[in-house]
């Protein structure tokens, strides 16, 4: 990189806490699919600031309209009502078939408000000390509960003692599911990703899903599922379990519901909609107006715009041509994903990859050690889809060769 870059980096860096490998590049600015660094170097962007960016940059309505939000009212406190948001969690739940919303800010906080729900659940119904079904390679957040929640030994070292209550089972593994409903009478819910993320892009099977559902229904249980990474439209549904034809009882969502202004989400159907009582739970910034505003516009945007229909095509034309591409290479063990949520899951550890697809001008991740992630903005488009295939294809089919 450029002397630029690392005098930036030099002169910023000693005073953030060291909590990310950061490669070393500085973002100035974006258009559409495409950002720039401070040096002016371009990348096609993959990565959507990890699912968080569902419009892209700079996004001729949503700029404007949250330019206006700023200008009106950027926060008040939840003393008073905040009419976009109440609009918001109406459109919510008419779009996943649910009934009300809570409002915060970010994956973690919606995930970490779902336990609550279930352990509240359990409490009103005379469960001492209710405990919630989680999944083996689950990624829920960083707090001490969803740390707990999470499958993953790594995050959760040196943080120890974790938080009790919850019952550990293989993701997609009804059997299993059904061997730990015999032997835990005090299971209260259940709470997996619909496609886990960070986990290397898993998603749920189908029956898997409708087995889940209905094992709920006979136990009444909660059904929670963590749409953080793959709903708002990601899937080329709005949410992701709708492939299946189920509905849960607690959904989660953030990272691309406001398209980079912070909001997150808890949504409840008609088992879990009254749980919660005025004193139970809270937030300061929770559907703030600047928030409720992103999440209204980006809504709007996705559905006048076809950005479902978009992220379907574009999403399985990627996947297709990845296929094709890896079809003999031994290297590449699965593709995996749906939609604009694509897993390429090779055969030995693959970190290295970000910073190189980054040097070429591609903007991507690596989840779980070995998995390629592509997360695109929704709008973008064929040709800039197999403008990403040109640059990470030979990149892939160069490195396995090493």
């Amino acid at each position: 990189m450029t002397t630029t870059t690392h005098a930036f980096i030099e002169a910023t860096s000693p005073h953030t806490m060291n909590t990310y490998a950061r490669l070393p590049i500085a973002m100035d600015h974006g258009q559409g699919c495409r950002v720039w660094d401070v040096n002016g170097k371009s990348y096609l962007d993959a990565l959507a600031g990890i699912a968080v960016n569902t419009l892209g940059h700079n996004h001729p309505r949503l700029v404007p309209a949250l330019q206006e939000q700023v200008a009106k009212l950027i926060h008040c406190c939840n003393y008073y009502h905040v009419p976009d948001a109440e609009r918001l969690a109406a459109r919510l739940a008419e779009l996943s078939g649910m009934r009300n919303v809570f409002f915060c800010c970010t994956g973690l906080e919606a995930n970490e408000a779902a336990i609550k729900l279930a352990r509240k659940f359990g409490h009103d119904k005379g469960v001492d000390k209710p405990q919630i079904v989680v999944c083996e390679n689950a990624f829920h957040g960083r707090s001490l509960a969803t740390l707990s929640a999470t499958g993953n030994a790594k995050v959760q070292q040196g943080f120890e003692p974790l938080v009790e209550g919850f019952v550990r089972v293989p993701f997609n593994d009804f059997a299993a599911l059904e061997k730990a409903a015999a032997s835990n009478p005090g299971i209260v819910a259940v709470l997996m990703e619909t496609i886990q993320g960070e986990g290397g892009i898993n998603p749920a099977r189908t029956e898997y899903l409708q087995q889940v559902r209905q094992l709920c229904d006979q136990k009444n249980w909660l059904l929670m599922l963590d749409e953080v990474q793959c709903g708002l439209g990601r899937t080329g549904k709005w949410f992701a379990f709708q492939w299946a034809g189920i509905v849960p009882d607690v959904m989660a969502l953030a990272k691309g519901l406001g398209s980079g202004v912070p909001i997150g989400a808890v949504v409840a159907g008609p088992k879990a909609a009254h749980i919660f009582q005025p004193g139970n739970h809270g937030t300061t910034f929770g559907g703030n107006p600047l928030a409720a505003r992103a999440g209204l516009e980006t809504l709007r945007i996705v559905q006048e715009e076809g950005l479902l229909a978009n992220a379907a095509q574009v999403g399985a034309h990627l996947k297709t041509a990845l296929e094709k591409a890896f079809a003999a290479n031994p290297g590449v063990r699965e593709i995996r994903g749906k939609g604009l949520m694509i897993g390429i899951d090779l055969a030995k550890p693959c970190g290295a990859l970000a910073l190189r697809a980054a040097e070429a001008g591609l903007l991507i991740s690596v989840t779980a050690g070995s998995v390629v992630r592509l997360l695109p903005p929704l709008v973008i488009s064929r040709a800039e889809a197999d403008e990403a295939l040109s640059i990470l294809v030979p990149l892939i089919e160069a490195f396995l060769k090493e």
